[in-house]
């Protein structure tokens, strides 16, 4: 259900999760070969999200290396559209539950939530240079082997109600639960199976 470009891009957001090093130089490697070195560049930016800086930082170096390809320029986007981007990114992925999850988080702490939806959605995942069921998707891969359920539940759901078919999140899935133990891959499985299952009933 995926392209060969689409399978390395996951295959490299899956390894990130692991913070194997060899593990995403090996992904990489497939990635430089594979894979549109751009949506590779916004795969990477996107992974500090979830990985931190110091990793993501650490993965660009290594697709530096790898690829042989310079940085590219600088977006120099103007951050008044963050905040409105990122509502409408935010409410895309989450679809019913965006005003819970707002209240929910804003609950934690009103900072949080707007650095979620400003800086996680406006700046970075509302970015141009790659589709936002691609960028769920890669999500979806990290989180399966970062090991974060709660996270990867809404991403599942947020990879659907992006525009990914269910087939393509079962590819993400099993692609990352190649690099799981056992008990882990049946986890993940499992919880992704309640949510296949309601999304095809619907």
């Amino acid at each position: 259900m995926l392209d060969s470009g689409t399978r390395a891009l996951l295959g490299l957001a899956a390894a990130l999760g692991t913070r194997d090093s060899a593990a995403v130089g090996r992904a990489a490697m497939q990635a430089a070969r594979q894979a549109e070195p751009g949506a590779v560049e916004e795969l990477l930016l996107q992974s500090h999200l979830f990985i931190g800086f110091p990793d993501a930082i650490s993965a660009l170096a290594t697709w530096r290396e790898v690829s042989g390809h310079p940085a590219p320029a600088a977006l120099s986007e103007a951050s008044g559209q963050w905040a409105a981007r990122g509502e409408q990114v935010c409410a895309s992925v989450y679809g019913g539950n965006y005003p819970r999850l707002r209240a929910n988080v804003a609950a934690l702490h009103p900072e949080m939530d707007r650095w979620m939806v400003e800086g996680g959605y406006g700046r970075v995942l509302g970015r141009p240079g790659l589709d936002l069921a691609t960028r769920e998707l890669g999500i979806v891969a990290l989180l399966v082997t970062w090991g974060a359920p709660r996270q990867l539940h809404s991403h599942l759901r947020g990879a659907l109600n992006a525009g990914a078919t269910v087939g393509q999140v079962d590819s993400a899935v099993e692609l990352a639960c190649d690099l799981l133990n056992a008990d882990r891959a049946a986890q993940v499985r499992e919880l992704w199976s309640g949510i296949r299952s309601r999304a095809e009933a619907a």
